[in-house]
């Protein structure tokens, strides 16, 4: 009776209602509401630039690991996640997740390589014509060994592909193209082949990591990957000028310590220095290019034989990831966690340019990242009540190491990562105004990319591929660490359909970027940033990570990707 009683109730309610003129709405689905629109309000422009001007001023030297400008950094970033209302993200009770570093620095940066090829004595000068460095932690790395052409260097079974061929390379000097085997497409041999190698786009086999990893595993001496490079056109296969594998092997470099086989000597040789060693031993190198983009490809000695010694300085430091943590509102899922991830390093103070300056200020790579997150920690923290999962906030260090801040947590993580339903990484922020699009780096790899396809949407805007994929941007920022370790993965970029401008304007900053500011002392403040765009995707982030914290179903990576089945192993434990 009491259970008919309330249905009739309910009944007359209902139609009650129906004559007042009130429409039902039906239950909306957790998860698929947004934040409120206070919280979203809270970031702004202004919040996001006072960040920045903290973070990229001279005072921060730079942010690099090990330095003044780390203390500096990881206090400021702790102080307003305390400020914000988070809690220590560390199960220390504090904020900082330690990472032991081993800072490796070259001595010798007025040394040449020697190489003896077919009677001929050439001579290429470090930073000018090369650079070399060792991950080993020894006072001194060396070689006296043949040199040995291996075409791209890469061992990939899927595709039916060995540039080594059996070959012993052990004790060699190992030389390689920069990138993925450029296969031609046979219907269309101006192209690239869509079948090998994800045609344009980056595989892991062409990031230089990779290259120095599989020469280690061959039990090579050393390793020179070929720098190609335009600088009148401002593109080529490696990406980015010589200026930055030059900036970089030139300042103090990190790594974990490892057991992981490492070679004596990794570094880059620029192509025209390439040419010349490949010409004084009778041989083209772009017919030797032309022939390591087929499956028959053999390694080809270059009957010459290198020599050069690096002394290192070495130090042990303690450098840190800087943790916040929102607990959940749910009592079941609260042990559940959505990572937002930037670093907050850069280079410090290294190599004068032109002008004298030497301090790598890093405003947009990554002060912007690192105040954006920080922006959106404000949100979730103005939110009325918590989502019902917990979101950790990560600022992670070494990333322009070697991702080795985030690899540390990856390997070593404060939650466990089987519990860890997603991962966020911003790296970088729009800095040239609002968007039509958003560039999803990886797109297609996770349904996360269908959370942000729905909040694009309702600002008008829609996703779009990496415009540069041959550069492999999906394995070189801090997300890459979580994936290989099966946890989906976001990594959002600006867009490149800029509201108000000419087509190809994004492409043309993009490129403005990379060839003048992108790891030099220039990288600063502009006076023409306009943050507008960056805000709408800060709050984008925050649309997604508030939604997948309250959804009822997890993210999960799409079928033929890569991460997929570590994932599903990791939750069968």
């Amino acid at each position: 009776m009491r259970r008919f009683f309330l249905s009739t109730c309910s009944i007359l309610l209902i139609a009650i209602l129906a004559l007042a003129g009130v429409a039902q709405k039906p239950a909306a689905k957790r998860g698929a509401m947004g934040p409120p629109k206070a919280a979203l309000d809270t970031i702004t422009a202004d919040g996001v630039m006072s960040h920045i001007k903290v973070l990229a001023s001279d005072e921060f030297e730079g942010r690099a690991p090990g330095t003044r400008g780390e203390e500096l950094s990881i206090n400021y970033i702790a102080n307003q996640y305390k400020k914000i209302g988070l809690q220590p993200g560390n199960t220390d009770g504090t904020y900082f997740q330690k990472v032991p570093l081993v800072g490796i620095t070259t001595k010798n940066k007025d040394t040449e390589m020697e190489v003896r090829a077919k009677g001929k004595e050439l001579k290429f000068k470090f930073a000018d014509d090369f650079v070399a460095r060792t991950t080993r932690v020894v006072d001194e790395a060396k070689f006296d060994a043949d040199m040995v052409f291996v075409g791209y260097g890469v061992v990939a079974p899927e595709y039916n592909w060995d540039d080594y061929k059996g070959q012993d390379v052990s004790g060699k000097v190992l030389i390689m193209l920069v990138n993925d085997p450029a296969v031609p497409d046979p219907r269309n041999p101006s192209r690239l082949d869509p079948k090998m190698f994800k045609g344009r786009a980056m595989t892991y086999y062409g990031r230089w990591t990779y290259k120095f990893e599989i020469a280690a595993q061959k039990g090579a001496a050393g390793v020179l990957v070929v720098h190609e490079w335009d600088d009148a056109k401002k593109e080529g296969p490696a990406g980015y000028p010589w200026s930055v594998p030059r900036g970089s092997f030139t300042v103090e470099n990190f790594d974990l310590e490892t057991k992981e086989p490492r070679v004596n000597i990794e570094g880059w040789i620029r192509d025209t220095k390439t040419r010349e060693l490949f010409n004084a031993v009778g041989l083209n190198f772009d017919q030797l290019k032309k022939a390591a983009a087929r499956r028959d490809f053999k390694p080809v000695d270059l009957n010459a034989r290198a020599k050069l010694t690096i002394k290192n300085q070495i130090r042990r430091i303690e450098s840190h990831n800087v943790v916040g943590k929102l607990e959940g509102s749910d009592p079941k899922l609260k042990d559940e966690y959505v990572i937002y991830t930037a670093h907050w390093d850069h280079f410090g103070i290294g190599e004068p340019d032109a002008s004298g300056d030497k301090i790598y200020n890093g405003a947009l790579d990554n002060a912007s990242g690192t105040s954006g997150m920080i922006e959106i920690a404000r949100a979730f923290a103005a939110l009325p009540k918590p989502p019902r999962r917990s979101i950790l906030f990560v600022s992670v260090t070494a990333e322009e190491k070697g991702l080795l801040g985030s690899k540390y947590y990856a390997e070593n993580p404060i939650y466990p990562l089987e519990k860890t339903v997603a991962e966020i990484n911003i790296d970088g922020i729009n800095q040239w105004g609002r968007t039509r699009d958003i560039t999803v780096i990886g797109l297609g790899n996770s349904t996360l990319d269908d959370v942000l396809r729905q909040a694009a949407a309702e600002q008008k805007r829609h996703l779009a591929p990496d415009p540069e994929p041959e550069k492999g941007f999906f394995y070189r920022s801090d997300h890459f660490n979580f994936a290989k370790q099966g946890v989906p993965a976001l990594d959002p970029e600006s867009g490149v359909e800029f509201i108000g401008k000419p087509a190809g304007y994004g492409k043309q900053k993009r490129d403005e970027y990379t060839a003048n500011d992108y790891h030099k002392p220039s990288d600063e403040i502009k006076p023409d940033w306009d943050l507008s765009g960056a805000v709408e995707d800060l709050r984008l982030l925050f649309t997604v990570g508030y939604r997948v914290a309250n959804a009822d179903k997890i993210p999960e990576w799409k079928p033929g990707t890569e991460f997929k089945a570590k994932r599903e192993a990791m939750l069968k434990k």
